[in-house]
């Protein structure tokens, strides 16, 4: 009897001892990462992965990867991707996987794949350590994708391999993790050679692959393993890496599960069934806290700068998938501003140290996948919070945001009144998904409002200045507070979850259109309204009867 997904609870916590489908090698400047799926150790066991064919385990493997490449290999200049088996580079996602799928981990699964795609090409762009694809076989649908995610691509040239998109007439549905745009976007290639290469199901070879712009070179085999060695040598000369460590270890992030509550170091979540609600509660650090880069390694993972944004990342992946029906997610804080402002001063003063740097990134993309989550996001801004800097961006992220005007008048010893502090991190070091901050986002299009806001970097702003700098939506008094945020949380529980995440990114994301916003916001729009329809899905689509040699029956009626 097999079972389904949501019957399992999705672990993210993996190492490389413990991977099941990658092979992870380091020879001084360069990681070779080599896929060989195991074809029995599916998440689910109702298929088999084979032909390095790839589930959401998978990739947990794989985003497992990407952040200690980054972290624990500092020397690691140039990573290079390829197949383990022989003229087989990447078959793509599981179509035995996806047809039993329910379209909830259909969509996750695609969403999650992408954001890891994203996160190769962050190393890439931003950490210095690049990424080459040694395609050395076929290279289909996902597949390609994972080499597009690259910023080199590098086929063999033997008369059968091949780069390939057969999504579409195949299966019915779209290339899942950014494929359709990274070919024109990313690639630059012709519109008209791109639908044509996007409902091709053999797909391109050698020297047109190259010509049409689909991959940078080709190699006959016998020479491809000197291909490959030439641009790791011309790259791994470009990086600004350093060229020994000491690097950074990600230990086993530690959780705790005492019924509806996850507990972690600095970061909990409560669960309320009723409401659907989620709490994140965050606590700042308690103790001093590294100030220079030699003290973050002696540090380690333990450092809360580092340790509070893994673990607000596993909580967020842990909910995504496995309590899809808590649909929106509140974020308290709770201790000192000035040990957060404290702690973050390090990534301020020692920016352009390769840790420091990768710690601003890796906060970057956590923030960024709370942006995309499919969820409601509120804040609650109460005495005793530590809303400054890094954690103000909970604030800004939020769909609405409530601030307590003054204090809790009926306890015998009144605490503080809440506030907020921007500080320098709120003034761009963590771009979302359309390129701006997210104070620029907040006042896009007007350029008063957001002078104003920056002008309050450093002041610890009440509720009535911090509402004045238009940074909270409302600021009910202890009198009306608890009566409005319920009603809020339970109206927002009484809504369509459908219609909210429309609605919900749809307001995210102001301003001008990039790849990246491309890839969420379009791709994931059209691939969920795709997952739900008969002619990928029904029980004579082209999900059901892939590998079974019957055609799907088409509705033909365009909509």
């Amino acid at each position: 009897m097999g079972h389904t997904v949501s019957d399992l609870a999705i672990s993210f916590e993996t190492s490389p001892p413990q991977y099941r489908h990658w092979d992870l090698e380091i020879d001084g400047a360069r990681a070779t990462l080599t896929m060989n799926v195991d074809p029995t150790a599916g998440l689910r066991d109702d298929y088999e992965l084979k032909t390095n064919s790839y589930d959401l385990g998978v990739d947990i493997e794989l985003y497992d990867a990407t952040q200690r490449l980054r972290f624990e290999h500092p020397e690691v200049k140039v990573v290079v991707v390829t197949g383990g088996l022989e003229r087989i580079f990447c078959a793509g996602a599981n179509i035995q996987m996806l047809a039993g799928a329910s379209h909830e981990h259909k969509v996750n699964f695609c969403k999650f794949t992408n954001e890891t795609r994203n996160c190769i090409e962050d190393a890439t762009a931003n950490s210095s350590q690049v990424w080459i694809a040694a395609v050395n076989g076929t290279a289909a649908g996902g597949g390609y994708e994972l080499a597009l995610a690259c910023d080199e691509i590098l086929l063999v040239d033997d008369r059968a391999s091949s780069v390939s998109l057969p999504e579409i007439p195949l299966l019915a549905v779209l290339p899942g993790t950014g494929g359709l745009t990274r070919v024109v976007e990313k690639r630059r290639v012709r519109r008209d050679l791109a639908d044509a290469f996007a409902t091709r199901t053999e797909g391109i070879r050698g020297r047109q692959a190259v010509e049409w712009g689909l991959v940078d070179e080709t190699a006959p085999l016998s020479s491809f393993s000197e291909l490959v060695e030439g641009r790791v040598a011309a790259r791994a000369a470009e990086s600004d890496r350093p060229d020994h460590g000491p690097g950074l270890g990600l230990d086993p992030i530690e959780r705790t599960d005492e019924g509806d509550t996850i507990g972690y170091s600095a970061v909990t979540v409560s669960i309320d069934r009723r409401t659907g609600t989620a709490t994140f509660t965050i606590a700042a650090p308690d103790s001093p806290q590294p100030a220079t880069p030699g003290e973050l390694i002696e540090a380690g993972a333990g450092a809360w700068i580092l340790r509070c944004a893994r673990e607000l990342d596993a909580a967020i992946l842990h909910l995504r998938f496995n309590e899809t029906a808590v649909g929106t997610w509140v974020f308290r804080t709770e201790g000192d501003p000035d040990a957060v402002a404290a702690a973050e001063q390090l990534l301020a003063d020692h920016r352009d140290h390769w840790l420091v740097r990768e710690i601003r990134l890796y906060w970057a993309r956590t923030l960024k996948r709370l942006d995309l989550s499919a969820r409601s996001l509120m804040t609650l801004i109460e005495p005793g919070s530590c809303f400054a800097g890094i954690l103000a961006e909970l604030v800004l992220a939020a769909d609405r945001s409530f601030m307590l005007d003054g204090t809790w008048e009926d306890l015998d010893d009144p605490p503080e009144p809440a506030t907020i502090r921007l500080t320098g991190a709120n003034l761009g070091w963590f771009a979302m998904s359309n390129g701006l901050s997210r104070l620029e986002t907040r006042f896009w299009g007007r350029p008063a409002a957001l002078a104003a806001a920056q002008a309050a970097v450093g002041a610890d702003l009440e509720a009535p200045d911090a509402a004045g700098a238009e940074l909270v939506t409302f600021t009910p008094d202890d009198l009306d507070w608890d009566d409005e945020v319920r009603l809020a949380l339970e109206e927002r529980n009484s809504f369509s979850p459908d219609a909210l995440t429309a609605m919900e990114a749809n307001y995210r994301f102001v301003g001008p259109e990039t790849p990246e916003t491309k890839i969420f916001s379009r791709l994931s729009a059209w691939q969920n309204w795709i997952f739900q329809r008969p002619n990928a899905v029904g029980p004579n689509g082209a999900l059901q009867r892939f590998g079974s040699g019957s055609r799907p029956d088409f509705d033909t009626r365009r909509v």
